[in-house]
């Protein structure tokens, strides 16, 4: 049998032997069961086109022109490149590595010399793409017996359809096949068989096999998600001292286990990588699964742990209950990680890891936001500057410039001459009137919107004393607001070309694609849009995307991170997400400003409550960051309790039954909590329209501390769920203002200052009027007066300016003083922050 294939292989050339044992039956065969096998292929999805792409040297069409008539036949489509007939291994596989990349192309075969065909070269090719089969991951899959992934080589199929079809045995068969394997690839290029005779029907069975598989791929991929186990100690350690005991897993693998393809993760070293959006065209048709909201009641100064709730449950649910869980957190800014919080990423075992990578510039989105929202403040200072020191025609020359002889509007000028209406693209075609309108902007220096940002806590830069600029925190960016309610790159794209700058002389916006810098905007921001994955301590898998400021903005992560992960978990499992402050902040514009813009309706909200913040409401002293809590926060007292649970935690689940979700109350429990103070809430808050009300202990106990929260948000979202908005956004500017102020935070009317009026009448006559309302009022009370708790009364809402996000499409009206850039205390956390310069360990981010 060796000598017998080896004559074949070797000595006989396989156009010889392969005719007069009656391959043009064989053939006649293999073509049928391909074109069968593509009829079954567009069954299953009538748009697919198998591609198979030729890498040849030289010129030579006939390859190409014989193959297509065959391939035509069968549905398939051939393409080739040619390549120098003198090319370097470098080039070939300078084109391999781009095939293998581009998703049309199901097939790779190299028609090249035996010389060009290097090891390196075949082993660029991607196994799944290598349909001649004569990589060595695809040899070795040969010889182990395994064709679920890779291919059998043409020739090896063809010798062996023949030989089957003559009687030989199948054992025979099999050990030609490994004499086969064997031989150098080399060799078999020497056999004298072309492409188009006889192995072509093998070539494009592999093909349709290859783009079979690859159909298979799309499809939603079910979890095997391995949990990572926790050893609660106690007394609980610092968050970083359990961050650090615990290994996350390599992000590869969690992508893996949770249905993500290689080519849709981008890693940013071991524990963290971005996601790309081209999973949401993969999983378009998959259901969503369940979406739960979770959000507080008004805080105190130190914060409820909406954080830790969150990741408790999400660890909960998938490493306990088994049940596909997303968490989906904002990005913290380092401003308060180094001014007042110490970090963002959970507490206790409830908790992102690594925490200090969570907590330190993670993927970089923030500085691409301070990047792009400065680069807009300063091409607002140039045009100002050119405008005021050049003629209309220096301008002109100077904006539409002539090169090599040829003067032609860029994209983005097209644009701009459209909406000012002149329809006109030859820039000699123009009037000395149209030049004039097209070139000045006229920006008017009193009515400039736009500031500059930096990611840094300091006061000193609300107000620059020399020119007319200020400086926010890079979260109160506009460009932040719209990173986070985009929901596609085009979408993302358009919000900056529509962000207003400020305002020209004449009265008329003047918006960021009119300083022609918005293509430069989506550049800087176009790997920023992409949600970075990473993992809590338990190994359940987390997005963190955006981190827009909850007073001025709207206090939620990312559109795209919770429709991502809607598809990944499946329609049985659950995305938890979690809104800023308390609900009457947060989840107020998480219903009426986050869910107009994704389309998505929430199954469940959970309400976060704490022992301490309800003694507050309930006539408690005042709590502030760094003192010592006085003793009532500390001792049992019912009588507080129950004065909180009956003013703030009421009011807050009637704000969420205004938009008709189920409410669940997690009390997140502290060890100074009392049982007769763990039990009074709960009952009190069903009492009150909780659906159900529960301890949880994750800050201790990691997701086994909180399985009853996770056994009611799953049984709350099994219930049909009534979702609508709270304002009809038809509504006048003015009565959507009033409707928030009367039904959420219990105003008995508002009050609008001269400018707000002007404001409102100005963005009226612009056609503005039918945006959202994104209210900026402080997180401490449901009315304006910080000091105010429980359930203030009989108050008139102050409404001192209304300003206008355009791009991300909100109006935002004043109440009070809000100040977008915070200051440092007097002893800030980074006092406490430091680094080991050996093992380069970060200590003091709690």
């Amino acid at each position: 049998i060796g000598a017998l294939s080896q004559l074949v292989f070797y000595f006989i050339p396989l156009n010889k032997i392969l005719f007069p044992l009656g391959f043009t039956f064989s053939h006649r065969e293999v073509v049928q069961s391909t074109k069968e096998a593509m009829l079954a292929l567009q069954g299953r999805n009538p748009v697919v086109q198998p591609l198979l792409v030729i890498i040849q040297a030289g010129e030579d069409d006939c390859l190409l022109e014989i193959n297509k008539k065959m391939a035509g036949r069968i549905g398939l489509n051939i393409t080739q490149i040619c390549l120098a007939k003198e090319c370097s291994e470098d080039e070939i596989v300078e084109e391999v590595l781009k095939l293998n990349e581009d998703p049309r192309v199901h097939g790779v075969y190299l028609h090249l010399p035996p010389a060009y065909i290097t090891s390196r070269v075949l082993n660029t090719i991607k196994p799944e793409k290598d349909v001649d089969g004569i990589s060595d991951l695809n040899m070795g899959r040969l010889v182990r017996g395994d064709l679920s992934k890779g291919f059998v080589p043409p020739i090896a199929s063809a010798v062996l359809d023949l030989l089957e079809k003559h009687g030989i045995h199948s054992d025979i068969c099999s050990y030609v096949l490994k004499v086969w394997v064997r031989i150098p690839h080399s060799s078999l290029q020497n056999t004298g068989v072309p492409l188009c005779f006889c192995l072509a029907p093998f070539v494009f069975f592999n093909v349709v096999g290859s783009c079979s598989r690859w159909l298979q791929e799309q499809q939603y991929r079910p979890w095997h998600l391995h949990s990572l186990k926790l050893q609660p100690m106690t007394p609980v350690p610092s968050d970083i001292e359990i961050s650090r005991a615990q290994t996350p897993k390599p992000v590869d693998q969690l992508a893996e286990e949770i249905g993500l393809l290689p080519e849709e993760l981008e890693a940013y070293g071991r524990s963290k990588a971005k996601v790309r959006l081209s999973l949401l065209d993969r999983l378009h048709k998959q259901p969503d699964g369940k979406y739960v909201l979770v959000a507080g009641i008004t805080p105190t100064p130190l914060g409820e742990g909406k954080s830790t709730v969150t990741i408790g449950l999400v660890q909960a649910l998938s490493a306990h209950l088994k049940l596909n869980s997303f968490a989906c957190l904002r990005q913290p800014s380092q401003g308060p990680t180094f001014g007042v919080k110490g970090g963002a990423a959970g507490g206790g075992y409830a908790q992102v890891i690594p925490m200090e990578e969570f907590n330190l510039h993670l993927t970089g989105d923030i500085h691409a936001i301070t990047a792009a929202n400065n680069l807009v403040a300063a091409a607002i200072d140039a045009r100002m500057l050119h405008e005021a020191t050049q003629s209309d025609k220096a301008l002109f020359n100077r904006l539409v410039p002539s090169v090599n002889g040829v003067r032609r509007f860029s994209p983005i000028q097209i644009s701009r001459l459209c909406r000012l209406g002149i329809n006109k693209i030859d820039p000699a075609s123009l009037t000395p009137q149209e030049v004039s309108t097209f070139v000045r902007l006229d920006l008017d220096p009193s009515k400039i919107t736009w500031q500059r940002v930096v990611d840094t806590n300091d006061r000193f830069l609300r107000k620059i004393t020399v020119g007319q600029t200020g400086f926010d925190i890079a979260v109160a960016s506009e460009i932040m607001a719209i990173l986070a309610l985009a929901d596609s790159l085009v979408d993302m794209k358009n919000r900056l070309a529509r962000m207003v700058v400020g305002t020209s002389r004449s009265g008329q916006p003047v918006t960021a694609e009119d300083l022609g810098v918005s293509g430069a905007l989506a550049v800087l921001m176009k790997d920023a849009i992409k949600p970075t994955l990473m993992q809590t301590l338990e190994g359940t898998p987390v997005f963190v995307h955006a981190g827009p400021f909850a007073n001025i903005a709207h206090g939620n992560s990312s559109v795209l991170a919770d429709k991502l992960a809607l598809k990944l978990v499946g329609c049985d499992g659950f995305v938890v997400t979690e809104a800023g402050f308390g609900a009457d902040i947060g989840m107020e514009k998480f219903f009426n400003i986050k869910c107009r813009a994704s389309g998505l309706r929430p199954n469940v909200v959970v309400l976060v409550a704490t022992v301490r913040a309800l003694k507050m409401h309930g006539g408690g002293p005042n709590v502030s960051a760094g003192a010592p809590l006085p003793k009532e926060y500390i001792d049992e007292n019912l009588s507080l309790v129950a004065g909180g649970c009956r003013s703030n935690l009421r009011k807050q689940i009637q704000i969420a039954q205004l938009f008709g979700v189920p409410v669940v109350v997690a009390l997140n429990v502290f060890k100074t909590d009392t049982q007769a103070e763990i039990d009074l809430v709960c009952e009190i808050a069903k009492e009150c329209g909780a659906s159900n009300a529960v301890p949880c202990h994750h800050w201790s106990q990691g997701g086994r501390g909180s399985l009853e929260l996770a056994q009611a948000v799953n049984e709350a979202a099994s219930r049909p769920s009534h979702f609508k908005f709270l304002y009809n956004i038809e509504m006048p500017i003015v009565e959507k203002i009033r409707t928030i102020a009367q039904q959420v935070y219990g105003a008995d009317d508002i009050e609008l200052s001269p400018e707000a009026k002007a404001k409102i009448d100005y963005y009226n006559q612009q056609g503005y009027g039918s945006l959202p309302i994104c209210m900026a009022k402080t997180h401490l009370s449901l009315s304006h007066m910080p000091d105010k708790k429980g359930v203030p009364t009989g108050f008139v809402l102050p409404i001192r300016d209304v300003r206008a996000s355009i791009g991300a499409g909100f109006i935002f009206p004043l109440v009070g003083t809000m100040s977008t850039m915070p200051g440092l205390p007097t002893r800030p956390c980074f006092y406490d922050i430091d680094l080991d310069p050996v093992t380069e360990e970060i200590t003091g981010l709690f």
